[in-house]
């Protein structure tokens, strides 16, 4: 017994100890575990405190909560560590915390497509047991740390769509076991590292939309299980590298928009698992080789936007699988081979648009019965289009424009009834459009604009509802638009400029509510806008120019509040054009030449971002409205030829953007503003045949970009300012027709891109500069005629080569004719009449009429007089000096002679009547005198004085004797 109570007893311990052991055990390792957690929740939640977490996906990480039930972890089995962070897509910001570098046993860690910023930390690289690590999709900044190539375990690395900038980093070739590398849509530059060729494992690399240059490493044939390169959109550049062709696995092959060079290498024929190989847009030249055939795989091929050159060598009767084939924007040359299809042919797309192909229309096409969207457009294909061509019945999209088809439509293309875009524009095409067009109820776009087509516009298109873009542009079509037009609702865009339509618009257009462009300029239509326009609320550009519309505008237009574009120029519209400042969205309004009259509505000017007005050739009265100070984006104003008044409006300073300012033939007043001159941007300024008075503003010589000065025709007065030199763009300039005075500035010398120059008809005076033989781009006129001009012509004004017409005619200039102005060869109009000129005609003057060296007395040579005769005359003729006092002598001479003779017949008359009266009366006749005395006239005559009739004799006829006689008769 006592054996059995010890053998008990030692029993007990045994299980005592075991038990204890146990516990122990437990008790180690749910501290350890506790303690793990504790660990790890700690550093989770000082990376939580620094982030932000605008969604809350972070809320339920709290000390309350087990970590292994917090958002987005993951712990291993035991629950002893986090192995996984997936918080992507919660919508998180702020930076990657350095504190990450704590879970060493974490083998996931994805915080993509988040709003993450700053740079990737360099600590990730302590995590070496990590598998994945996505940082995609986020805006993180700075170089890839050439630490994450210590993550020799990882798998999976994507960093892509982010904003990191530097090279990649060599240490790449370190993670050997890597399968995807995902580093597109960054900013990295530099070279593909050499490296890449130490990942034998690597399927996926993703190098696309970056900045790398050089050229692909031959290197790259050692990712040996390569499926999927992406590096399109970089700035590669070299040869293909041959070498790629032992990429056996390659799928997906991308280098599209490089600068790659050569040609295409043969050896990429043997990628026999090819689906999708794109080429385009780098500089690829010769031919495309035939071996490609080969890749029985592919359905996709683009060589798009190269330099290839030669035939199409592929053939669709092997590759089988082909479904896009884009060749488009080469120089490739000949026909479309006559094998090319198969009629259990997969292929859907071929574009093979902008080269040089030529031919009829390739009958072989007609076998890929499959094909969907076909590009022939932009090459040389020629003749008519087959009538079989509704075989292609699956075809959305027949793309043939910019060709020499000719010939008339084949009524059979109403057959094709899934045909959806029509674009046979730029082609030879005649006749009418088939009524058979109206059986395409999918059709949404046709575009037959620049042909030679005519006839009606067929009342059958409108039955083809689902047409959302018309343009017939350019053609010769007759008649009315169609007055079922309204049946087309989703009508987006209506383009029947450049015909021959007549007639008015059809009320039913109103109905057309999707309408947005609207262009029927060009055309014969009449009539007034029909009031259903006001249904047109999407519509958004409306072109109605060079038609004969008239009438008012229907005041329900300004309910068009879409409205961006308006031209009704050159029509016969009359009344206010406020019905079409309903839009606050005006870009441009166009309305020259109509009969628009009264006032400028001050409602524009809630159209704040309109850049060109366009009002010339109207009735428009009134003053400039004020509120166009809010038109700051105005850079075109054409108010030209109406009758408005007042002066220029201050509140047009506010417009900084402006170019052209057209306000001529007005009766606008005034100064000419100061303001002007701070319009930098200013090309053309012509306020001529106004009424402005004063100066002209020293500060237009600010507009260093004015291309155009026009100020004639006003009531200008003082000197033409010196600053005018500072306008260096200068072009035309035209100040004639008023009263400037004193000198033309030297300054003008330094507009060396003048080509025309009008200072004709105004008070300046002094010499002619010679400066202005400096202005080596005169020529279509200088104009100084009419002015005060003295001294003589500059002999420099024959360095004006290009000048056509010269006109210094009405002035007073003397001296010769400079025989440097024979060497104008350009000039075919000269005018120096009117002047004090004088010598010998340049020769090559001579074929000019007699009208331009007219009234110079001193000039001679053809087409005057020989100068041999005007020398001859001029020793018999005498100066205008002596000839002036010649003159004043004879005219001197002349009327002393008169008055004598008047004196003379004076006295003969006296003594007349006094003989006559003597005869009469007695012989005496008595006269009394103021002093009480009398003249006695004897009527003999030669009679001597009683008391002097011892002294001589008078020699005169006639003696007059007063005598004193007693009055008896008083």
């Amino acid at each position: 017994m006592k054996v059995i109570s010890v053998r008990h007893s030692v029993m007990g311990s045994i299980w005592r100890c075991h038990f204890f052991l146990l516990l122990t055990i437990l008790n180690t390792a749910f501290i350890a575990t506790m303690a793990n957690n504790a660990t790890d929740s700690y550093w989770l939640l000082r990376i939580k405190s620094e982030l932000v977490d605008p969604l809350g996906a972070l809320s339920n990480w709290s000390p309350t909560t087990h970590i292994c039930n917090w958002n987005g972890i993951t712990c291993v089995v035991d629950q002893k560590h986090v192995i996984g962070l997936n918080l992507s897509g919660s919508g998180i910001s702020g930076s990657i915390s350095v504190e990450f570098s704590h879970f060493i046993s974490l083998q996931t860690l994805d915080l993509s497509s988040n709003s993450l910023s700053g740079s990737i930390p360099s600590e990730l690289g302590q995590l070496q047991n990590l598998r994945i690590l996505q940082l995609y999709s986020n805006d993180l900044s700075g170089n890839i740390p050439a630490e994450i190539g210590n993550l020799r375990k990882l798998l999976v690395l994507r960093m892509g769509d982010n904003m990191l900038t530097g090279e990649i980093t060599p240490s790449i070739a370190n993670m050997s076991e890597l399968t995807v590398l995902g580093l597109g849509y960054c900013h990295l530059n530099g070279s593909i590292p050499l490296g890449i060729g130490e990942l034998k494992h690597l399927i996926s690399l993703d190098l696309q939309m970056n900045s790398l240059s050089g050229p692909i490493p031959e290197e790259i044939q050692g990712c040996e299980e390569l499926q999927n390169f992406a590096a399109s959109n970089n700035m590669l550049e070299g040869d293909i590298p041959s070498s790629m062709g032992s990429l056996k696995s390659l799928k997906i092959l991308n280098l599209a928009n490089n600068s790659l060079s050569g040609s295409i290498p043969t050896a990429l024929s043997h990628l026999s698992n090819l689906t999708y190989l794109n080429l385009l847009g780098n500089k690829l030249h010769g031919e495309i080789p035939s071996e490609l055939n080969s890749l029985i795989q592919l359905q996709k091929l683009d060589l798009s936007i190269n330099n290839l050159s030669g035939p199409i060598p592929l053939l669709n009767v092997k590759l089988q699988s082909l479904e896009t084939l884009v060749l488009s924007d080469n120089a490739l040359t000949g026909s479309i081979p006559s094998n090319f299809c198969l009629r259990s042919s997969k292929l859907q797309q071929l574009f093979l648009a902008r080269n040089m192909l030529s031919g009829k229309f390739p009958l072989e096409l007609l076998n890929c019965s499959s094909i969907q969207q076909l590009d022939l457009s932009d090459n040389s294909f020629e003749g008519e289009l087959p009538s079989i061509l509704d075989k292609l019945q699956n075809l959305t999209d027949l793309i043939l424009n910019n060709n020499s088809f000719v010939g008339s439509l084949p009524p059979e293309i109403g057959n094709i009834s899934s045909l959806e875009g029509l674009f046979l524009f730029g082609n030879f095409f005649t006749g009418k459009i088939p009524m058979e067009i109206g059986r395409l109820k999918r059709l949404r776009t046709i575009y037959l604009y620049d042909n030679q087509m005519s006839g009606l516009i067929p009342r059958g298109l409108t039955n083809c509802t689902s047409l959302m873009e018309v343009d017939f542009f350019g053609n010769h079509f007759t008649g009315p638009i169609p007055e079922t037009i309204g049946k087309l609702k989703d009508l987006v865009v209506l383009h029947l400029r450049q015909n021959d339509l007549s007639g008015p618009i059809p009320p039913s257009m109103g109905y057309c509510r999707s309408l947005q462009i609207l262009a029927l300029a060009d055309n014969r239509l009449s009539g007034s806008i029909p009031p259903t326009f006001s249904y047109l609320s999407e519509l958004t550009k409306i072109t109605l120019y060079n038609n004969s519309f008239e009438g008012p505008l229907p005041h329900s237009l300004s309910s068009l509040k879409s409205l961006k574009i308006i031209n009704f120029s050159h029509n016969k519209f009359s009344g206010s054009f406020f019905p079409l400042t309903g839009s606050n969205s005006l870009t441009i309004l166009d309305l020259t030449n109509n009969s628009f009259s009264g006032p400028i509505p001050s409602t524009l000017a809630n159209s704040r971002n309109l850049s060109r007005l366009r009002l010339g050739l109207n009735y428009l009265t009134g003053s400039i409205p004020s509120e166009f100070d809010h038109l700051t984006e105005l850079n075109f104003l054409d108010l030209s030829f109406n009758n408005l008044t007042g002066d220029v409006s201050p509140q047009l300073s506010n417009c900084k953007k402006m170019e052209h300012i057209l306000m001529s033939n007005n009766r606008l007043s005034g100064k000419i503003p100061a303001w002007l001159g701070n319009l930098q941007e200013l090309g053309e300024l012509d306020l001529s045949y106004n009424t402005f008075s004063g100066r002209v503003p020293s500060e237009l010589g600010n507009c260093s970009n004015l291309l155009k000065l026009s100020l004639h025709h006003n009531n200008l007065s003082g000197k033409i300012p010196q600053e005018i030199g500072n306008l260096t763009s200068l072009n035309v300039f035209n100040l004639q027709r008023n009263s400037f005075s004193g000198p033309i500035p030297p300054t003008i010398q330094q507009c060396t891109k003048l080509y025309e120059l009008r200072l004709s008809e105004n008070l300046l005076t002094g010499a002619i500069p010679v400066e202005l033989g400096g202005l080596a781009e005169l020529q279509v006129i200088l104009d100084l005629s009419k002015n005060l001009f003295t001294g003589e012509i500059p002999p420099s004004l024959g360095n004006l080569m290009k000048l056509e017409r010269l006109n210094l005619s009405f002035n007073q200039l003397e001296g010769k004719v400079p025989p440097s102005l024979g060497k104008l060869t350009s000039l075919h109009v000269l005018n120096l009449s009117n002047n004090r000129l004088e010598g010998q005609i340049p020769s090559t003057f001579s074929g000019f009429p007699l009208s331009s060296f007219l009234n110079n007395n001193g000039l001679c040579g053809p087409p005057l007089g020989s100068c041999s005769e005007s020398t001859a005359q001029g020793k018999m003729q005498l100066s205008n000096t002596q000839v002036a006092a010649i003159t004043v002598a004879i005219v001197f001479t002349s009327t002393v002679i008169c008055l004598v003779m008047l004196y003379i017949m004076l006295r003969i008359w006296c003594n007349w009547r006094k003989v006559a009266i003597s005869s009469a009366g007695g012989g005496t006749v008595a006269h009394k005198t103021r002093n009480g005395e009398y003249w006695n006239m004897n009527s003999l005559g030669l009679i001597p004085s009683p008391d002097k009739q011892n002294s001589a004799t008078t020699t005169s006829f006639y003696n007059l004797k007063i005598g004193t006689v007693e009055n008896t008769n008083m």
